[in-house]
Parts: C-alpha cells; structure tokens; sequence
C-alpha cells in the first residue's frame, strides 16, 4: 500500500478544500455521464452509472483516510448505510476498500504519537512499559493502537490519539454540511441531517478516552465471567483523555472468520446478534460501531468486544416502546404499530400520508428475517434488501418513507442494528431469529445452546438495564 502524508491538515479551509474538490469532481462527472447517456443504450447507461457510483465511493475512501477525524467517521458510517444502486460484483469491491480504509488507515510516525502518550502519562514511555511495539497494530479514524508489555507482565493495547485531531474535528464539524452533500450523490438514502446530528452529539465523547475507558469498565463489570462474551479489562491508571491502556487479547479476525466453517460462522454471527442486539433490549445501553474490526474469536470460542468510544444509553420506557411496536408488527396489528410509531416521533399522527396498513406492510417487510419461526440465512444480498426498504428511494415503500422522519435519538440504535445485520450478513449466518428476538419480546425461554447459557448466566437478573 503506498504511504500517504502522515501530517493532518487541521485548518477548516484546508480540510475544506479536500472534501469541496470531491464534491466538484463528483458533480463533473455527473454532468459528463448525463451527457454520455444521451446516445447510449439503456444497458450502457446503466453501467456506465454503476461505474461512476463505485469511482465515486473509491475516491471518496481516499479522500477520507487522508483526512481522518470526523469526516473519515461519516465515511466509515455510509460505508455500510446503502449501496445497493451497485451490481452484487461492484459492491463486494466497494466494500473491500472501505475493508482497506478500515484496516490500513494512514499511520503517523511513531515518534508523532510517543510525544502525545508521553505528554498525556507525564512519563517516558520506558517508565512505563518494559515492552513498547513501535509499529502500530491498527489505525482509526481519530488513533491508533499498539501493543506493549507492563512491567507487571500484562499484554496491553495502547490507543494513543492523534496529534491535532481535536483541531481537525472541529474543522470536520464546520464543512460537515459540505460532506454530506458529497455523500449523498451516490447514497441517496443517506439522511444527511440526522448523520450530521449524530455526529456532533458523539464526537465530543469519542475525542475523550477517559469516557470511552468508563463506558468499557462499566461492559467489562456486566460481561465478567460470561460463558461466550469477553469484554477486555481497562488500566485505568494509565488512562488519559488521549490515551486509553486496556487488555490485549488475540483472536481471529473478521477476514478469517469468514472463510471459517458454517458452524463456527453461525456460532460467531449469534454471539454478534446476541452482545449488539442484546445489550440494547437486556440494558438499554449499547456500543454503537458493530464494524467488523472490532471483535475478535478467541482459541476457547468466547468472542472479544473492542472499542467503546461510541455508546448510547436509552431509558427503558423507550426500549419498551420500540419492543412494543416490533411485537404489535409481528401481531399484524396496523393500529398499534401505526399508534407506536407516531408516539415515538417517526411521524405526525394526524399525517393523512402515513397510512396504518401501508405502514404495517412496511414494518413487516424490515422485519421479514425473523418474522417466521424458521431458520434464515443471513446474506449480503438479503441485508441488502432489509435495508433498501429501511430508507431507500428505489424501495418500494419510498411513497411512505419519504413523509417519514428518523428520530435523534433513534439514530444511532437504527445504525447499530443495521450495521451489526450487515456484519452477520457478511458471514452468512443462520439461526432461528425469530426464537432469539422472542427472548427479548416476549420472555421466551431461549432455544439455541447460547441463548440457554446466556441466560443461565444472568439469573436471577435477566434483564438489568442502565439507569
């Protein structure tokens, strides 16, 4: 992979300036492929607007890994929102290089990133670690991670921020508009307002690793001692508002875990359903960037969760709501779907537009993969579908979406939940869904081996929500 410039741009008109010359590029070839179309034959043109979406999530991907900081965070965010204007061959290639932006994120010198631990910890960093990797063993939007060695033994992960990315978020905050219209000319159900409001409420918490090190010491109490879930422990002695020492686990990693056999394919993709889906339903809190870099299978088969810079805790009269509404669109009940809906701010009840059986066809569409008790197979052309009807033009419920409004503060459960069926998707998982989510909407007892240990393990309390 070719090195790219380690330095951030952090000036608002700099960083502007990146993301105004893709808007302008993006718009050229717009205007150029329009013209072209002019003379080309309905097949023709149809590739033609394939090639020119994936040039443009291509470019887009470049653009953002030079940038890093929040822009590159809205690009990881659409990157799993809805493409599925691209043929099944373009979009696996599309999500392979977001895969790339994800995993190679553009590193900074090591001699950058020791002044910042160094800085934050008050210490050499030899003080403190009697083994220090200077190669860093992942890069992300806003740091990156190394592996070192305590001089009590313990195996750490070092997440160290980069230098000036505070200044370059804000200047992110300030052209996010301009993002926003970059992103949209090739996802057109992408909601740019309500991503750009999820963003300014949580990049504040994601640029503090002190937060971030408190939300994962409050999962790791919840999960200690799990049969199949592993949250690593936080040293929050050497934990910073730039840096963040937690547990360094191995484990196999999503590459790997999909060439794995379908048994341990479908185990893993329930455990993911299961921490994701669970944690929102069981406690009202929930980490909301289920990407596939963020766990790992570990040798016993239990599963690690990383990262906790973006979490997001409901009150349980919204958890019940939300479950209610999912039980009254299994029942085929139109009133109280169309009822719950309104009251939970998706739309004005008096709205002639927003019809309750329509609504309920909706519903039952977006909930097809456990609406039957069966086992379903999970794929990415079935995800695809799932979330082409959850807020895209071509849907054909698009007649109903578009007098439709996504909640504030449904956002980031949405997001989670639909990255988190793409990642299981990406691994072809089956499994009973719908006996899994009739443990969370009705009690159910649970069915599967893991849904018995899990509840095993939390008797007598099974359901302990955050406050």
């Amino acid at each position: 992979m070719t090195d790219r410039s380690s330095s951030i741009p952090v000036g608002r008109l700099r960083r502007g300036a990146k993301v105004g010359g893709l808007l302008g590029l993006e718009t050229a070839k717009t205007y150029a492929t329009k013209a072209a179309n002019v003379t080309r034959s309905e097949q023709a043109r149809s590739a033609a607007t394939e090639r020119r979406r994936l040039e443009a999530a291509e470019h887009l991907a470049e653009v953002l890994g030079q940038l890093k900081g929040a822009v590159m965070k809205a690009g990881q965010m659409a990157s799993l929102m809805d493409f599925n204007g691209l043929s099944t061959g373009d979009l696996e290639a599309f999500q392979a290089r977001f895969d790339d932006l994800r995993d190679s994120a553009p590193r900074v010198p090591f001699k950058d990133m020791q002044k910042v631990i160094e800085a934050e910890l008050g210490k050499r960093i030899s003080d403190v670690f009697c083994e220090f990797d200077r190669e860093a063993a992942a890069a992300a939007s806003i740091g990156q991670v190394y592996r070192a060695r305590l001089h009590d033994g313990r195996r750490v992960a070092v997440k160290v921020q980069y230098p000036g990315v505070t200044a370059a978020v804000r200047a992110d905050l300030q052209n996010l508009g301009l993002l926003m219209r970059a992103a949209k000319r090739f996802a057109p159900g992408l909601d740019a307002a309500a991503i750009a409001s999820e963003i300014r409420e949580r990049i504040t918490e994601e640029l503090d690793y002190e937060h971030e090190a408190q939300t994962q010491r409050a999962f790791a109490r919840r999960w200690h001692g799990h049969p199949f879930i592993v949250v690593p422990d936080v040293v929050t002695a050497l934990c910073r508002e730039r840096v963040l020492v937690t547990e360094w686990v191995d484990g196999i990693a999503f590459d790997r875990l999909k060439n794995t056999s379908r048994a341990t394919r479908d185990r893993v993709g329930e455990i993911v359903f299961r921490f994701f889906f669970g944690s929102l339903y069981r406690f009202g809190q929930f980490s909301g960037d289920p990407h596939p870099g963020n766990f790992l299978l570990l040798e016993d088969g239990r599963v690690a969760f990383l990262d906790f810079g973006m979490t997001k805790t409901v009150p349980p009269t919204k958890v019940d709501a939300e479950l209610a509404v999912l039980r009254a669109g299994l029942d085929g009940d139109a009133a109280r779907v169309h009822a719950g809906l309104a009251a939970l701010g998706f739309f004005d009840t008096a709205d002639p537009r927003v019809d309750a059986d329509r609504l309920l066809e909706h519903v039952r569409a977006l909930n097809r993969w456990y609406a039957d008790d069966e086992p379903i197979t999970l794929s990415p052309d079935y995800v695809s579908q799932l979330i082409l009807h959850a807020g895209d033009p071509r849907s054909e419920y698009w007649d109903l979406m578009r007098h439709e409004t996504l909640p504030a503060d449904s956002l980031l459960s949405n997001r989670m939940q639909g990255m988190t069926l793409a990642v299981i998707g990406q691994l072809r998982t089956t499994a009973n869904w719908h006996r899994i989510m009739c443990e969370w909407l009705y009690g159910s007892a649970p069915s599967s081996p893991l849904g018995r240990a899990d509840a095993e393990f939390f008797q007598p309390a099974p359901i302990r929500r955050v406050a």
